[in-house]
């Protein structure tokens, strides 16, 4: 056999020289001796230390490396000579053959798939992926190498001691509002928030911050002297010397970070806040003693732990794994950047109207960052100019710009920068009794005025009074940005939650707003949104969506994590029909699993979804399909957030909705399945989109065939016809509860509890435990209200004996069309199906609860929340059904013939549907005796049960019981 003509050691010290092109902050070694503590003579193939960062071993071996992972498992927690520290990551590498046979290493490498795993001396995590090995060009193990360098127990540390610091500061501020209650008031009023505990803590975690970033300037410029000078125990007047240097700092810049930590601090007594600054000023030292750079956005992660009350301000906290794996995803859709060139990136627009603690912004840019210094250039010289002319982040909170300001410029803490773009929109009640909405009032102009800009110190003048009164107009050019990127505040106008019922519109309940003022600006918000994607019942997350559609050039990127109904309610038809009109290359994630898992924000409690997508260029044709990704769960961590995105980016093939039930195509890190892609057509009309939070896509292509009037089923290898309808053009759908029993004028009805003869009997609310057969009882019984005789005989008339659930909680109940013996109108939950020809009815109640009838209602609802599906009245018109118009008298006699064998017929919960042998002899009678299909449709049908069971957005994560296997 012929010698390779290269070693492993000179392919190490190429890579090492093309790594270090790519790493220009790093100090990156080849096959050095005297790198590790005590073992003078160990030689580790590479070596990349960096100051903050934790240092990273790469070992690497030529195919087929059988060593590789044991000598790479060795290098674990050894401590690196250069700044002694401990190796707490290690990369196993292996080259591909024939780079050993190559003529020049350098070519070789970088036109080489690598591939590697990282090892992690942390046990809860030991490598990742799991099984299985990435793989990927030079530049992408650079960007690995940056992934794994976090030092954990370092931000560990660092996240305890501020949090530590925080609360006790936390609890001198608790004990002032007991002795001198309106200096938490002031505070509160500062911070735009209400003066609770939580707004406490966050006075302290901006002071915090503040002093951490002052310990990283000391020594930097002469003014700025080390904490210990200024608060150390030998200081009579620290607050005085405080607000000097904070002073004289504010003269350079760096107004996000200090300008309202110095507003805290002058308005706490002397006493108090010497306790205060003593206290901090230990927590401070701490943290920068932890040697963690600010990067990892440990400002973030601290601040997660402390707004433990975020609903009522609905500031809902992105997910660094969440944010970074949508920033990624929208990196990569902003083609043509050369991100060598540092002009060019300085004139770029990048925008977060809603940036709350700035995680989108600061993982925007990192990713812009880490692809100019992967292809040669240097991120730190690109700091200047990203914080002064490329990053916009408004917020109406400024204790968010403070922290969002924080985060960005910890990126490189000691470049200076003059006026960031950061803003705090006017919000609320006025001085001229007028009222403002922050940053949507961009949605009618292309400026707006913002309170104080913490950015521009020649806009502060005297006492902190009046210096938050002093207004500037800010421009926000209309189509001026390169990417808009958000996860909007998503409270709806109505309130439906219950939660704050005091509160009038929560969206807009921040900042005391009265009732008046609430309303006011709901006024507003409806008036600016006429004509855009905006809709009230869509919360004013549709709002921000119009805005940012508004602020994108043509050929710009639009990424927003929104509410998963935006995939399908109805109130969202707008956005979805502006994407379909507007927008290329759209790519739709969600997450199919339950509870915390199914959000990317944290604590949402309910399922989201993220749209990227380019606006289109003039000229350019829109292509009437989209992307969806269906995630197994929540990306944890930098690393899988990457891994995920570069699997999305990197597929080659992709199936589509229409080419029949074989599933989507696998997106897999290393070994491991973590999801499926589909693609699908999207229509203009902005219909609602269902591949979304579905874990097996062949359910969605057995839908989507089933709509076309096709029988496809998984395993089966041709589609069959069968005529589908909408529920709308076969039969009538009743009214809306409100019109039955809603505030006079609106409704003629009183509602009681049943009585044994009612004159008007009503199915309203859910009962599971009496909603197990086909045929339910009444529960409730109408009167009609005094001189609303002629409206109730109206209503009266839309009665029926076939109800449609309408909120269906498949975990706990069995039936999708529920069936009273007598006439009756149908509540809430509940309301009537009308048909011409009562022989439908009967037809309707075997359909809707048979297999197939579950998987269309499952298909068309919108499934936001963990085990539910909902649909509207008004959607449920487009509910697509079988066409009962089409059965013949002998088919319509056979429906009734198979109603009357189950009236007493007790099903099991809908996500038992395969163990339940009722469902099951149901599903026969339907396909084979009603439709006429043979045995083997019957078994497949009864295949898509246990595929629809397995589902998590139908199980919810509920245990099955015992023995329950699948019945055919």
């Amino acid at each position: 056999s012929m010698v390779p003509r290269q070693t492993e050691p000179s392919a190490n010290n190429t890579l090492g020289a093309l790594l270090q092109g790519m790493l220009r902050s790093c100090d990156v070694r080849s096959e050095t001796v005297r790198s590790v503590v005590d073992r003078p003579g160990l030689q580790p193939d590479i070596i990349i230390t960096e100051p903050g960062r934790s240092p990273v071993v790469i070992e690497a071996e030529f195919d087929p490396a059988r060593n590789v992972e044991a000598e790479a498992a060795s290098r674990l927690g050894l401590d690196v000579v250069d700044g002694r520290r401990k190796v707490e990551a290690v990369i196993a590498l292996r080259y591909p053959d024939d780079v050993a046979d190559s003529d020049d290493l350098r070519v070789a490498l970088a036109d080489a798939r690598l591939s590697f795993c990282a090892l992690y001396s942390d046990p809860g995590e030991s490598r990742f992926p799991e099984s299985g090995w990435l793989s990927g060009s030079v530049s992408d193990l650079a960007d690995f190498v940056r992934l794994v360098s976090v030092p954990l127990k370092a931000v560990e540390a660092a996240t305890k001691a501020m949090v530590e610091g925080i609360d006790g500061g936390a609890a001198l501020l608790d004990k002032m509002d007991k002795t001198r209650p309106f200096v938490p008031i002031w505070i509160a009023r500062l911070l735009g928030m209400s003066n609770v505990p939580q707004t406490r803590r966050m006075a302290c975690a901006i002071v915090t911050n503040a002093m951490v970033f002052h310990e990283r300037l000391t020594g930097m410029y002469q003014g700025v002297k080390p904490l210990d000078l200024v608060c150390g125990n030998g200081e009579t007047d620290p607050k005085r010397e405080i607000l000097e240097i904070w002073r004289y700092i504010l003269d350079i810049s760096y107004w996000p970070i200090f300008a309202i930590a110095r507003d805290i601090i002058r308005y706490l007594p002397a006493g108090d806040a010497a306790q205060l600054l003593r206290r901090l000023h230990y927590t401070a030292a701490e943290v920068n003693a932890a040697g963690v750079d600010n990067a990892h956005d440990l400002t973030g992660r601290v601040f997660q732990r402390l707004i433990a009350d975020r609903k009522y301000l609905a500031t809902f906290y992105t997910l660094p794994a969440s944010a970074a794996l949508l920033a990624r995803l929208a990196a990569a859709k902003m083609s043509g950047t050369d991100w060598a060139d540092a002009d060019a990136i300085g004139e770029m627009r990048v925008a977060d109207l809603a940036c709350g603690t700035g995680a989108l912004l600061s993982a925007v840019y990192e990713q812009m960052s880490a692809r100019h210094e992967r292809a040669g250039g240097d991120p730190a010289a690109l700091h200047t100019v990203m914080m002064e002319e490329v990053l916009y982040g408004c917020d109406v909170m400024p204790s968010a710009i403070h922290i969002t300001g924080a985060t960005l410029a910890g990126f490189h803490p000691n470049v200076r920068f003059g006026n960031a773009r950061l803003y705090t929109p006017r919000y609320g009640k006025q001085e001229d009794d007028s009222v403002a909405i922050g940053s949507l009032e961009l949605l009618r102009s292309e400026a707006m005025m913002t309170n104080f800009n913490p950015a521009d110190p020649a806009m502060r003048t005297g006492s902190s009074g009046e210096e938050t009164a002093s207004h500037i107009v800010v421009d926000v050019p209309d189509e001026g940005f390169d990417l808009v990127i958000m996860n909007p505040p998503f409270t709806r106008a109505t309130n439906h939650e219950g939660a704050h019922a005091d509160i009038t519109n929560p969206a807009f309940a921040a900042f005391d707003a009265t009732p008046a003022d609430q309303t006011a600006m709901g006024k507003r918000i409806n008036e600016f949104g006429k004509g855009t994607c905006y809709h009230g019942n869509a919360g004013i997350s549709s709002a921000f969506a119009a805005l940012a559609h508004k602020k994108l050039k043509p050929g710009g990127v639009l990424a927003l994590v929104l509410p998963l109904s935006a995939a399908a309610g109805l109130s969202w038809q707008n956005f979805r029909r502006m994407l379909a009109r507007e927008y290329v290359d759209l790519t739709v994630l969600s997450i199919a699993a339950n509870g915390k898992d199914m959000s990317f924000s944290s604590d949402t409690g309910m399922a989201e979804c993220l749209v990227v997508a380019r606006k289109r260029r003039e000229g350019e044709r829109v292509s009437g399909r989209a992307d969806f990704i269906s995630l197994r769960r929540r990306p944890h961590g930098f690393a899988q957030a990457s891994a995920v995105a570069q699997s999305i980016i990197d597929r080659e093939r992709i199936r589509r909705l229409e080419d029949g039930p074989y599933g989507g195509e696998r997106l897999v890190v290393g070994d491991d399945a973590v999801g499926e892609v589909l693609t699908a057509p999207i229509l203009q009309t902005g219909e609602s989109w269902g591949g979304v939070r579905i874990s097996d896509y062949s359910l969605a292509q057995t839908a989507y065939a089933l709509l076309h009037s096709k029988l496809w089923l998984p395993g089966q290898s041709a589609d069959m016809d069968l005529s589908i309808a909408s529920l709308g053009a076969v039969g009538n759908l009743g009214i809306l509860s409100r019109d039955i029993t809603g505030p006079k004028p609106r409704g003629p009805f009183d509602k009681f509890p049943p009585n044994p003869t009612p004159a008007y009997p009503a199915l309203w609310n859910h009962n599971a435990s009496k909603e197990t057969r086909m045929i339910c009882e009444p529960d409730s019984e109408l009167v009609v209200r005094p001189g609303m005789e002629a409206k109730s005989s109206e209503v009266w008339a839309t009665r029926s004996r076939t109800h449609l659930n309408t909120s269906f909680t498949f975990g706990s109940q069995p039936l999708a069309v529920a069936f009273t013996e007598r006439e009756s109108l149908g509540g809430s939950m509940w309301p009537n199906v009308i048909f011409a020809d009562e022989r439908l009815d009967y037809a309707f109640a075997v359909w809707g609860n048979c297999t197939l009838g579950l998987l269309c209602w499952w298909w068309h609802s919108s499934r936001q929340q963990s085990s539910k599906g909902t649909v509207s009245i008004r959607s449920a018109e487009t509910l697509p059904v079988l066409d009962f118009r089409t059965l013949t008298d002998e088919q319509l006699a056979t429906a009734e013939s198979i109603f009357d064998e189950f009236r007493d017929r007790e099903f099991m919960p809908a996500y038992l549907a395969d163990a339940d042998p009722s469902r099951a002899r149901l599903d026969r009678r339907v396909v084979c005796d009603l439709l006429g299909f043979d045995e083997g449709v019957y078994e497949a049908v009864r295949g898509l049960a246990a595929k629809w069971c397995a589902e998590p957005s139908v199980h919810g994560g509920k245990a099955r019981p015992a023995g329950a296997a699948l019945v055919v």
